[in-house]
Parts: structure tokens; sequence; C-alpha cells
């Protein structure tokens, strides 16, 4: 369902409806700007396609028109919600080159201010030493794509810097589990977790902890990443989800207020860590 060709469909289908409907309507672009607040420019984006609405710009639009039966408001918005919907497979990125898949990542922390990660399975990039990158981007299966581990990697590696910018601001929220599962050696886990602590005490760097045994009242489902409040993305086993709905949005900025409410931060996140880089150094013994 989630193919692009399918979603190219329902973009150019919702701009063809909308713009059927204006024209019926007898309403001009400008006319129709104006009732929505909207520029005229941007109506003729959205109506050829360029621009895809968000579901409020389509509830805005309907609600300019005068008459739309109910059948059919229902129809358009539930067309903008499936439009605002993205999939990529990691299959798709992998015959790209995965590296290409970084430096979209670093285009598009570069347009962002605030980035808020969700990390209940692993670490992000971002905050990943390289030998540890090595082991997390080798295909675990068989059945993974094939992907060029040493080029990614280091592509990963210069995209770090971004942590850097003061102007950029990132919150980091994972699991205990996130922390323990063992990826890689234990020297190299002790390596990771000593890292995650430096990295924390950067001024513009919030990295918190869930710990295990703290009642929480939601599951942690996914990987997801909320840039400002434009966009989220959703990692799963097979690929990346793209989510603009503002109410989508919304949301996952409420459960990660949720979550971050029951964890660890500052310097009791930072001890948390060097303990966890201990914790794995004593198991050599």
């Amino acid at each position: 369902m989630l193919d692009p060709e399918y979603q190219g469909r329902q973009r150019k289908d919702l701009a063809e409806a909308l713009r059927g409907l204006r024209k019926a309507s007898g309403l001009s672009g400008e006319r129709l700007a104006k009732r929505c607040n909207m520029s005229q420019s941007k109506i003729s984006r959205i109506e050829t396609g360029k621009t895809l609405p968000t579901v409020v710009d389509v509830e805005l639009i309907l609600s300019a028109f005068d008459g739309v039966p109910p059948e059919v408001t229902r129809e358009l918005l539930d067309l903008a919600r499936a439009a605002n919907v993205d999939y990529v497979a990691w299959r798709t990125y992998a015959r790209l080159g995965l590296y290409h898949k970084q430096a979209e990542l670093k285009a598009l922390e570069a347009s962002s201010r605030l980035m808020r990660h969700f990390l209940p399975a692993i670490p992000t990039g971002l905050l990943h030493v390289r030998e540890y990158a090595m082991e997390t981007l080798t295909p675990p299966v068989g059945s993974s794509p094939a992907r060029d581990v040493a080029r990614v990697v280091q592509a990963r590696m210069e995209r770090q810097s971004i942590l850097d910018d003061p102007e950029r601001r990132f919150v980091f929220l994972m699991t205990e589990q996130a922390i323990r599962w063992q990826r890689a050696s234990r020297p190299v886990m002790a390596a990771q977790a000593l890292h995650m602590a430096a990295i924390s005490e950067k001024p513009n760097v919030e990295i918190a902890i869930i710990p295990q045994g703290v009642p929480v009242r939601g599951t942690p489902m996914n990987i997801f990443v909320i840039y400002d409040d434009r966009l989220v993305t959703i990692e799963l086993f097979s690929g990346e989800v793209v989510l603009r709905n503002p109410q989508d949005i919304d949301h996952h900025i409420e459960l990660f207020e949720m979550f971050l409410s029951r964890a660890l931060t500052g310097a009791a996140s930072s001890e948390f860590l060097r303990q966890r880089a201990d914790d794995f150094m004593r198991e050599l013994d």
C-alpha cells in the first residue's frame, strides 16, 4: 500500500480533487486563498501537486467551499492523511547506497533546530563510536540488504560534527535496554557508554535514560525522531515511515515528553552511563 507509485497517485488524486472542487465552486485561486488565509502561490502549488497539503490545509480549503457532501469531505481528509505518510524500504536505500541515506539525514539535521530521538532499542548513529557503528551496520541475517559498511560508517562519523553546532539542540532518550543490548564486544560496549557520557556534557545535548524497573505507562514500540514540529521518522525492521500530519507529530511529541518524564537526566544520566561502562569491563574478569 505504501509503495512510491501508490503514494504518488494519492498526492496527484488529492491535488486534482481540490482543483476540481475550486473550479466547480466558481472560486478563483485568489479568492480561495483569501478565504483560507493562505497565499495564492500556496494554493497553486497544492493544486499542481508541487506542495503536499497537510490535513489542516485540506480542512481549511474544504471549509471554504459551500455544500461539499460529508462523504466527499471524509474521503479527501482520509486521502490527505494517507498522502502525508511516506514509506521507504531499507532495500531501496541499499540499492541507492546506504551512504546516501546518511547524506539525507545530514541535510535534515542541518535544517532543524531541535531533534528529539526516542531510542528504546539502540543508540542512534550520531552517538556511535566507530567500532560500535561497524558492528551495528553489519547485516545480522542473510535476508538483510547488502551495504558498503565502511563507507556508511565513515559518512556516519562525519555527520556527528553537527553535535558541536550550538544552534542545534539534541535530546536523546534511551532505555537501559538500549545501552545494555550487547551488539559488540564488551570493551567496545564500554567505550560506547563512555563516549555517550562525554557527549552528554555538551551544552546543546541532553541524554536521558529510562532505567529498568521504573514504572512507565507507555510501551516503547519503535525508534522515532522528531524534527522540530515538521515531521517524524519511525524505524521499522523493513524500512522507514515519515509522518508529516500535524496531529501525528503532536502525538509523538506528547509520547516523547511522557517517556522523558520517567528518565534520568543531566549528571544522573552521565553517571549511569559510566557505571554501565564499568559493568561491561568487570564482566571481562
